[in-house]
Formats: structure tokens, C-alpha cells, sequence
């Protein structure tokens, strides 16, 4: 596993710790200058490819605000390093920090210029640590990570100040929306503990009329919440000092209940407040911070080869997962096989045993099989008349007048009666519409109903031609069955002239008609 180390840099000495468990513990010392650069030197031989996080905790910081075009990508970081290079001098320890966007003629970013008023203090430490091998993480500061620390101590929005009691003095930050807007600290090295409580109250009140004078705070703004982190045994003390106004609204939290919101485990007795700041800056670092690109080029790539190893695991992992489902797939396929071939095996047998009972015949079991399929055939394609007849008779119920003298039901392929084939004057039956189109050498069963009209006078033929075709008609009102011949007990000549024995003479016979319909079979 990658070691972590975390270099507490201040200015009157730095401090080496290790992350481990969890939690921090304290290395080693070293004094700001040669010999403890030295030091330091020795210290990290054999730490090659371990993390480093550099935390600085200065009193000399810069913070300026400025505006920039609304821009994108590259040309943003054009801008950004032109801006940081027209207000500092030495630029490899800065950074811009975004304060959102500024609405009005034309739209531009806020940004936070912050960097240190002497880099140069960093600049022998970070060339060792490039020397040993190390991965530098990233330069932050302690008010880069106030923001961190307000969202946990229960401030996620508005304005407000983070103030903690560090070994190096009074640490206050402003913050505004969950980002860092100004930042300071006051020595309290040579101050009585009881003496810290009014002096903090003292240093808002400084800071907010600093601050208000800027245009940072508004001065007839709603009060302003601080949270003041001390010391758990002067808790009390502090309390009794920090007085709210209208103002400012204080509130205080003990270093141990700060502790268990950030998330550390365990706390030494005595632990200032630049704990909180180390435990963040190694499990929630920024992403701002102040080191060039250059100085962190090993971590970036050893970043992005962590980045590719956890993309080839995933893959890994899920073509692992495919596997398992296919073998899955595949035992399942095969326990189906194995019962497919046992249900054959099983079915071949029953069928011998079977088999094995019939008389024995003069041909093959294929060869009945054969059959039985000819005879299953025949018999679907095979009718019977009574439905037929039932559907006749329903319809013979409906007309009294017809006296019906014969029906002869059939099965075969109807005979088309096409009426252009001859001239009208033919004495033979007339086809129905559409017959020879439809019929044509379909197998159908027929019915051929032959009959007279009774309660008509013979010489009324009208009547007698509308009562027969009302038949006819009631006879296809099942859309299955078609008129394939109608024969009325009249001829019309080619002159136009009827012909037949209708209306010659008053005779006592009904005229007689006979109707063929025909339904395919199914």
C-alpha cells in the first residue's frame, strides 16, 4: 500500500506525519533552515513513490479579487496564468480560486487570487521531495480547507467565520456560499489561556470592520454566524467571553466535537486546531491548491496509472461476472439435455413396448404412419349435411310462402355459370354474381333447393322475381355461404319478352324456382 506523509509547514518549524490507520502520527521535527533541510533529506530516503501532502499554515498569504471574461478551457487558463503573473512575482505557489459569476453587461467569472508573499521559503523543500522520489500531492493551506471544515461543523451556506486555535496562532477565515473569501492569523504564543477568549472577540470585531470596509461584508447585512473551535478545557471560558451582538453570532465547539464531525478516530490530549486541517487535507483535499503541474507530474501519473489499473479490474471483474452467468447458462443447458435425452429414451421405450402388442401385419410401421396421416387428412376435408340442413331450415321458417319439394345436398367443385358465355335468350338457368370468379375448382358442399311460391297469382311475376330473390338473399345472410345458381320459372328472350307458362293461363300450379348455394370447405 502507497504510504501517505503530510508536512506541516510553518513558519517556525515543520512537522513529518504518517497517515496510518486512519490516523495521523507525528514522524519527525525540523527546524526551518539548513540543518533541518538536511534532515529532512535523510528522513525521506527510502520513501520513494509515497504520497506527500504539503499543509502551510502562514501568516504572510495574499488574497485579491478580480474579474475575467466568461471563458472556457484553454483560453481560461490563459487568462488565469496572465492574471496570477500581473499580481505575483514568483508564480509556481498560486492559484485562482472561482467565487462564481458576475451578472451584469456582460457576464465574468469572480475569481480568488491567493498566493504566498514569499514562496521562495518552499521552494528548496519541494526540490528534495522531488529529489527522493516522492509524490507530491498538492500544496495546500489551511484556509483552503476552511471551507471543508464549515461544511462539517454544520455551515453549508452564507456567510460566515471559522476561527481555530492552531499552534501557530489564531486562525480566522471567512467564508461565503461554501468558498474562501479572506483569511488571516494572529500570533497567541505569549498569551495566558484565559486571556484567549476576549482577544478572539476582539479580532472579529477588527476583522468585520476590515472586512465591511472592503465591501466583502455588507454593513446592514444580517448578523454573521462564527464558529469558534478551542480547546475542550477552556470551552467554558470562551463561552462566557464571546457575546453576541448584532453584528456577529457566536457559537463554540470543542475541539473533540470538531474532531468526531471531521471524522478522526482518535485525538491526542492537547491537539491544537491544525488537526482537523491535516485530517482534511488527506481524506478531503481541495481541488484548489498551489503547486504547479510540473512539480506534480509523478502524482498525476501515478494517478492516471491507478486510474487504468481500477478500468482494467472493472473490466476484469466484469468479464469474470459474464463468465460465471454463461457457465451458469451452460450447466442449465446441459441438465436440460440430459432430460430431453432421458424424456426420449423414456418415449423410445414406451413406444416399443407398444409396438410390441400390435398383430403383425404385412407392412411397416412407417407405412401406417403413412396412413393414419392420408386418413386424418380425408376426414377433415370430409362434410356432413346436417349443419348445412339446419342452416336451411332456419332460413325456411322465415318464408312460408316457398314450398319446398326437394333439397339435395352434394360435395364437389362447383360448375361457374358465367351469364357472357350466351345470350340471354338461352332457356337455361342464370349464375349468380360472382360466381365464376369465386367458385371456379374450389371443393365445396352444395345444396340445391328446389321449390314454389305459393300465395302469388302466376301472371304477377314481379312479385314472384322479389319473393324468390328475398330468398335468395336470406340464404347468403351467413357470409360463408354464396348463391352459385338461381333459376326462376320464367326465360327472358332475346327480344325482351318473357317465355314460359307463367301468366298464359290460371292454372292451380305454384310456379316453380330452384336455388344452388355452395360453402367451401374448411
Amino acid at each position: 500500500m502507497t504510504a501517505k506523509l503530510i508536512v506541516y509547514f510553518t513558519a517556525t518549524g515543520h512537522a513529518l506525519y504518517r497517515w496510518t490507520g486512519g490516523a495521523l502520527e507525528l514522524e519527525s521535527r525540523f527546524t526551518p533552515d539548513e540543518p533541518g533541510l538536511a534532515d529532512f533529506r535523510v528522513h525521506l530516503r527510502g520513501r520513494r513513490g509515497a504520497l506527500v501532502y504539503v499543509l502551510a499554515d502562514l501568516a504572510g498569504e495574499d488574497f485579491h479579487e478580480d474579474q475575467i471574461p466568461y471563458l472556457r478551457g484553454g483560453d481560461r487558463q490563459a487568462v488565469v496564468d496572465r492574471r496570477l503573473a500581473q499580481r505575483y512575482r514568483d508564480t509556481r505557489l498560486s492559484a485562482a480560486l472561482s467565487l462564481g459569476f458576475a451578472t451584469g453587461e456582460r457576464r465574468s467569472e469572480r475569481l480568488l487570487l491567493a498566493s504566498f508573499t514569499n514562496s521562495q521559503q518552499f521552494t528548496a523543500w519541494l526540490d528534495v521531495l522531488a529529489e527522493s522520489g516522492a509524490r507530491l500531492s498538492g500544496v495546500y493551506s489551511v484556509p483552503l480547507l476552511a471551507p471543508a471544515l464549515a461544511a462539517r461543523l454544520g455551515m453549508r451556506g452564507g456567510r460566515a467565520f471559522v476561527v481555530t486555535a492552531n499552534s501557530t496562532g489564531l486562525r480566522q477565515c471567512y467564508v461565503e456560499d461554501g468558498r474562501l473569501r479572506f483569511a488571516r492569523l494572529e500570533r497567541t504564543a505569549d498569551m495566558a489561556p484565559e486571556a484567549l477568549g476576549p482577544f478572539v472577540r476582539a479580532e472579529m470585531l477588527r476583522l468585520a470592520q476590515y472586512l465591511s470596509t472592503l465591501r466583502a461584508l455588507p454593513r446592514d447585512g444580517p448578523p454573521v454566524q462564527v464558529v469558534v473551535v478551542a480547546p475542550t478545557a477552556q470551552r467554558a471560558a470562551f463561552e462566557q467571553a464571546l457575546v453576541s451582538d448584532s453584528r456577529l453570532v457566536f457559537r463554540t465547539v470543542d475541539i473533540d466535537e470538531a474532531a468526531r464531525k471531521v471524522g478522526i478516530k482518535r485525538l491526542s490530549a492537547g491537539a491544537s486546531g491544525e488537526q482537523l486541517f491535516l485530517h482534511l487535507a488527506v481524506r478531503h483535499p481541495p481541488k484548489e491548491q498551489f503547486a504547479r503541474g510540473e512539480d506534480r507530474r509523478s502524482f498525476l501519473m501515478w494517478r492516471l496509472q491507478r486510474a487504468i489499473i481500477a478500468a482494467g479490474a472493472a473490466g476484469f471483474a466484469a468479464c469474470l461476472l459474464y463468465l460465471g452467468v454463461q457457465l451458469i447458462g451452460l450447466m442449465g443447458t446441459k441438465n436440460e439435455t440430459m432430460l430431453q435425452r432421458q424424456q426420449a429414451q423414456s418415449a423410445t421405450q414406451q413406444y416399443e413396448r407398444i409396438t410390441a402388442s400390435f398383430p403383425v401385419t404385412q407392412t411397416t410401421t412407417n407405412n401406417l404412419k403413412v396412413t393414419v396421416v392420408e386418413f386424418t387428412k380425408i376426414a377433415s376435408q370430409s362434410s356432413s349435411p346436417e349443419p348445412a340442413l339446419a342452416y336451411l331450415s332456419q332460413v325456411v321458417e322465415k318464408f312460408p310462402q316457398m314450398d319446398v319439394e326437394s333439397v339435395l345436398w352434394s360435395v364437389g367443385k362447383a360448375v361457374a355459370h358465367d351469364e357472357s358465355a350466351s345470350p340471354p335468350a338461352s332457356a337455361g338457368p342464370v349464375a349468380a354474381p360472382g360466381a365464376a370468379a369465386n367458385s371456379g375448382a374450389e371443393l365445396m358442399q352444395m345444396i340445391e333447393v328446389t321449390g314454389r311460391v305459393n300465395a302469388t297469382r302466376r301472371s304477377d311475376y314481379r312479385a314472384i322475381t322479389g319473393q324468390v330473390q328475398q330468398f335468395a338473399a336470406a340464404l347468403r345472410s351467413d357470409p360463408s355461404w354464396r348463391i352459385l345458381r338461381t333459376q326462376l320459372p320464367f326465360d327472358v328472350t332475346s327480344e325482351g319478352t318473357l317465355s314460359g307458362d307463367i301468366g298464359s293461363t290460371e292454372g292451380t300450379e305454384a310456379p316453380r324456382f330452384t336455388i344452388t348455394v355452395g360453402r367451401a370447405l374448411k
